[in-house]
């Protein structure tokens, strides 16, 4: 992608983290993201809890975890900057994860969230892209 960065210096965790301002400028993304991303935490914890405590969980876990993936790409298709293109199902995998685990919460720790949320205009004024919904 023409002005994406397409190497990955310094790893995946600073690569992502080095580009989430620019990719996460809106309150729409943001607020998105603080809700489907927790959301994300909690159906994979409880994906790894079902087998050893109740196989019920799956009907919540599975659920919460595919429902921030498609919300959070639906926010991102109305983004003005978009997130570097995956280099196949296993690069997916792993910068989702990587993104709901440790750069989010990273993001959120070192104050560029709230920073970034001043900034940025409300939902409802934000640029509302081809349909002007999320």
């Amino acid at each position: 992608m023409a002005g994406m960065e397409t190497t990955r210096e310094g790893g995946l965790l600073a690569w992502q983290l080095r580009g989430y301002p620019k990719t996460h400028r809106s309150r729409r993304i943001l607020l998105v993201h603080a809700v489907t991303a927790p959301l994300f935490v909690l159906g994979t914890i409880g994906l790894v809890l079902a087998p050893l405590a109740n196989m019920w969980l799956l009907a919540f876990a599975l659920p919460a975890m595919l429902i921030p993936v498609a919300l959070q790409g639906r926010a991102h298709r109305l983004e003005e900057a978009k997130p570097a293109p995956f280099l196949g199902a296993a690069d997916f995998a792993i910068r989702l994860f990587v993104e709901q685990w440790v750069t989010f919460p990273r993001f959120v720790a070192s104050g560029d969230f709230s920073r970034l949320w001043r900034e940025g205009a409300p939902p409802s004024e934000a640029q509302a892209g081809p349909r002007g919904a999320l």
